[in-house]
């Protein structure tokens, strides 16, 4: 089984690995976005695996006696800033990928309604390619969607700020707001936030919202958004987050694919 995954979701896909007791193999692919996901599982003694494709489709030991193998592709954030390209990104792993696993998970939403056809794309290959759904079945619209719940309490959500602007971090986003902003090409640099000032207040933004996941040092948590609060001349409200939605999906998928290799001759 593999996950395809932005590197914002890097604490939850923590969190999936250490409460899945029936991984016996965790394979991260060594590219450009691994190193933040392998620091992780190092800090809380996972064991696991850095290999490039090349490595991955020849070792010996894959499948050998294994109950489930998961190979983890990182992709670094700040795609979704242009749409056509985090769609190219992310087909493209699917494809290399693909020869190597019965399943993917995609740890992404529509993302600019990008990635809404992404089953049907690929129906006719082998592996069986998932992405995150709510409990209607509606693929959820990015991260923070994922993180409350779905598309209805999504909008729920943004209802409740009565039409004002607001910024919404997770622990992962607050931890990175600059490398966002940047990679999203609302700052020319880390130390430059005058263009996001520009865009936040003719934006009517006002607030940053603080998701609560309960994933993270709460500490330093509060430093970040406080910082990017300070920033930008930010209120700070907390919502409620949670992982239901992540771990129902990771639960789907491991169930069709056990399932799916119990079918095979």
């Amino acid at each position: 089984m593999s996950v395809i995954a932005c590197r914002m979701y890097e604490d939850e896909i923590v969190h999936l690995i250490e409460n899945d007791t029936e991984l016996d193999e965790v394979i991260l692919v060594k590219n450009e976005g691994h190193y933040g996901l392998a620091r992780k599982l190092t800090d809380v003694g996972y064991s696991h695996k850095v290999l490039s494709l090349e490595k991955i489709n020849s070792d010996p030991e894959m499948n050998q006696g294994k109950k489930i193998t998961l190979i983890i592709n990182m992709v670094e954030f700040g795609l979704d800033a242009s749409p056509s390209t985090l769609r190219e990104k992310v087909y493209t792993e699917i494809e290399h990928l693909a020869e190597k696993s019965d399943l993917i998970l995609l740890l992404y939403g529509l993302c600019g309604n990008v990635l809404g056809n992404v089953e049907n794309d690929f129906g006719s290959y082998p592996c069986v390619v998932r992405i995150l759904k709510d409990t209607d079945g509606q693929i959820v619209d990015d991260c923070i969607g994922a993180l409350l719940g779905g598309r209805v309490p999504y909008l729920k959500t943004l209802k409740n700020f009565k039409g004002n602007g607001v910024y919404f971090l997770s622990p992962m986003g607050a931890a990175n707001w600059r490398e966002l902003l940047m990679s999203s090409r609302l700052a020319p640099d880390l130390d430059d936030m005058s263009i996001a000032k520009y865009v936040f207040n003719h934006s009517g933004y006002k607030k940053v919202a603080k998701i609560e996941t309960g994933l993270s040092d709460e500490k330093k948590f509060d430093e970040d958004v406080e910082e990017f609060a300070r920033c930008f001349d930010f209120d700070v409200v907390q919502i409620s987050g949670g992982l239901g939605l992540i771990e129902e999906c990771y639960k789907k998928a491991k169930s069709e694919l056990t399932g799916n290799l119990n079918c095979k001759p």
